[in-house]
C-alpha cells in the first residue's frame, strides 16, 4: 500500500511540471504532447541568453553548437544509436522525404506501402511514381490488427525490385505495434530497404535501433516525447547512408576548404542537414526528454503507459454500445474504440461532447473510430472521468 501511494505521489509531483495538465483531461499525446514547464523555461532562456549575446557572433556560433550536439546526443541515449546515426529535422514528414528522395530510383523500381501510412507519406510515394515510373503498392496490414501474421503479409508482397518498404512502427490509427525486427529480416534477404514512420514509436516505445536493423527511422519531438513542436530527427543506418543521397543541400551538410567552399558531404547524419534552425527548440526537446528520464527509464515509462492502456481498454470493454478495436490488451497507449449507435456522425459528436468536459480525444476516419491514447504520465482517475464522460453521452 505504501509503494502505491509512493508512486503516485511522485507521478502528481512530476506531472506539475506539466502545466498543460492542470486545467484538463488529456488524451492526445499521440497528435501533440503537453510540454513541461522547464522545456518552456530553456526555449526562452536559450532565446535570451542568444540575443544578449548578439544572434550572430563566435559566442552564439558556440551556443548554438552546443545545442545541436546536446540534442544529437540525447536523442542517441533515448533510441539507443550511436550520435553520428542521426540527423535533425523539422519532423516526421521531413525525415521520410529524405529517405525517399534520397534513393536512386529507376523507372521500374517497387515500393511498399502498408495500408495503415499517414497522408504525408503516401502523397510522396505517389510523386515519386509519377516522376521516376515508380510502382507504387500497398499491403494489407490493417487486418493483421488482432489476428494474422503481418511479417507473412509482407514477405507475400515483396517482389525482385522492391527497393523500398515503408511502414509504421505502431500505427497511428489501430496502435498496433509491429514485430519490426521480423520484418527487417525479411526485407533485408529481399535487399529491400526499410524506412520506418516512426511517429507513434519514439517517447512511446523502449528502443534500441543498433538493434532493430532499420535503414531509416523518421521521428518527431512534439509527441510522445511532449517538445516543442518544429523539431524531429531522422536515423540512418551507417550502412544504408552510403548509398543515400541528400535530399535538401546546405551547409551544415558539407565539409568547406578554407574559401568556405564545399569539397565533401559530412561523414555521418548531418549530411542531410541544411542551415539555421531554431536552436531554442533544440534546447527544449532536450530538456525535455531529461524530465521524462526523471520519471524512469524508457522501459519503466513503457510498462506504465501498458497499465494505463489496459486499465482503459479493460473500463471501455464494460460499456455497452462501445466496442474496442483490439479484442487482447493494447501493446501501446493508443487505445481505439467504437460506438455502436447507428447515429450519423457519432463519433465526432462523441469527442466534440467530451471536450465540453475538457476532456480531449479525437477521431480517426479509417478506421472510422475515436482514438484515446494514454501516456505514463495518465492518471486511473482521468481514465475513470473518460469513462463516465463516455457513459453520459450514450444516456443522452
Amino acid at each position: 500500500m505504501t509503494n502505491i501511494s509512493t508512486a503516485q505521489t511522485k507521478l502528481h509531483q512530476h506531472r506539475a511540471q506539466f502545466p498543460a495538465l492542470g486545467n484538463k483531461t488529456y488524451f492526445n499525446y499521440g497528435g501533440q504532447g503537453p510540454m513541461p514547464q522547464g522545456a518552456m523555461n530553456a526555449i526562452t532562456q536559450t532565446l535570451a541568453d542568444i540575443q544578449h549575446t548578439g544572434p550572430f557572433g563566435n559566442e552564439a556560433y558556440a551556443k548554438v553548437s552546443q545545442a545541436k550536439q546536446g540534442l544529437r546526443d540525447a536523442i542517441a541515449s533515448q533510441l539507443q544509436a550511436p550520435p553520428e546515426t542521426i540527423t535533425l529535422t523539422e519532423d516526421v514528414t521531413v525525415g521520410c522525404n529524405i529517405a525517399m528522395w534520397g534513393i536512386n530510383w529507376r523507372a521500374g523500381d517497387h515500393m511498399l506501402l502498408s495500408d495503415c501510412e499517414h497522408p504525408g507519406v503516401i502523397a510522396a510515394s505517389q510523386e515519386i511514381a509519377r516522376r521516376f515510373a515508380v510502382e507504387v503498392t500497398t499491403c494489407p496490414l490493417q487486418e493483421t490488427l488482432n489476428v494474422g501474421d503481418p511479417v507473412a503479409v509482407i514477405a507475400q508482397h515483396l517482389r525482385p525490385k522492391t527497393r523500398l518498404v515503408i511502414l509504421s512502427h505502431v500505427f497511428w490509427n489501430t496502435g498496433q505495434v509491429l514485430p519490426l525486427d521480423k520484418i527487417v529480416e525479411v526485407c533485408r534477404a529481399n535487399n529491400s530497404l526499410v524506412l520506418v514512420d516512426a511517429a507513434q514509436s519514439v517517447g512511446l516505445l523502449p528502443l534500441n535501433l543498433t538493434k532493430l536493423g532499420a535503414d531509416f527511422y523518421a521521428f518527431t519531438g512534439h509527441k510522445w516525447l511532449c517538445g516543442p513542436a518544429g523539431v524531429g530527427g531522422l536515423y540512418v543506418r551507417p550502412e544504408a547512408r552510403e548509398n543515400l543521397q541528400p535530399t535538401f543541400i546546405g551547409l551544415r551538410g558539407v565539409v568547406v576548404d578554407n574559401q568556405a567552399q564545399p569539397v565533401n558531404w559530412q561523414p555521418d547524419g548531418r549530411r542531410y542537414e541544411v542551415s539555421t534552425s531554431a536552436t531554442s527548440l533544440y534546447v527544449g526537446l532536450t530538456q525535455a526528454i531529461a524530465i521524462h528520464q526523471q520519471w524512469g527509464t524508457a522501459q519503466e515509462r513503457y510498462q506504465q503507459i501498458c497499465r494505463n492502456s489496459e486499465y482503459l481498454w479493460r473500463r471501455l470493454g464494460k460499456l455497452p454500445d462501445v466496442q474496442c478495436l483490439r479484442t487482447s490488451p493494447p501493446e501501446s497507449g493508443i487505445v481505439s474504440f467504437q460506438l455502436t449507435q447507428p447515429q450519423s456522425r457519432v463519433h465526432f459528436k462523441l469527442v466534440q461532447f467530451l471536450e465540453t468536459q475538457r476532456i480531449l480525444t479525437r477521431t480517426i476516419a479509417d478506421p472510422d473510430c475515436i482514438r484515446a491514447t494514454v501516456h505514463y504520465l495518465t492518471l486511473e482517475s482521468e481514465i475513470d472521468q473518460l469513462i463516465a464522460g463516455v457513459q453520459k453521452f450514450l444516456q443522452m
